[in-house]
């Protein structure tokens, strides 16, 4: 059986004659996108899984609530996206983002906060390691933040919808 994380490498595979049909889905795997979360709150954790996981093809693979425990989980669970707080005990957002983009460079992260996202929280959340950063206040934000990253985009987007560049303001 052919094992793939995303279905649209399938088409990047030369399947002989008679192969099982890929968008069929006989004969193939596609497994889904695993998250971690980093929030202190638990209820806040428990409506992040909630709202990601509607997304058919996402699954949360670890919670962590604070920057050390999203430190360890990234060793422990290998996500494909971290989504994080900005705001935990122990260690913040931003001070357990260096560490695990130092370890793991090409692992997309989003930082999300309770405050507005700034050109300067932007900026900061950029040269942390975030490749983007949302309000927390709505779903649809995080949503598209991570779809964004998942297509290899930044995404940075302030409470009154605009985007913020991370630059320093």
């Amino acid at each position: 059986m052919l094992t793939v994380r995303d279905p649209k490498q399938i088409a990047l595979f030369w399947m002989p004659v008679g192969f099982p049909n890929a968008f069929t889905g006989k004969g193939v795997h596609v497994l889904a996108t695993q998250i971690l979360i980093a929030d202190d709150d638990p209820t806040i954790r428990l409506l992040l899984r909630r709202l990601l996981e509607k997304h058919g093809d996402w699954q949360v693979c670890g919670e962590a609530s604070n920057g050390v425990e999203a430190i360890e989980g990234v060793e422990r669970f290998k996500p494909d996206v971290v989504v994080m707080d900005l705001a935990m005990p122990v260690m913040n957002g931003l001070q357990a983002g260096p560490e695990i983009a130092k370890a793991h460079p090409r692992l997309p992260m989003l930082l999300i906060s309770v405050q507005e996202v700034s050109k300067q929280l932007a900026w900061e959340a950029r040269n942390t390691g975030y490749r983007g950063a949302v309000t927390k206040s709505g779903g649809d934000e995080v949503l598209r933040g991570v779809e964004a990253l998942l297509r290899h985009d930044m995404f940075f987007y302030a409470d009154d919808g605009s985007s913020s560049s991370p630059a320093p303001g």
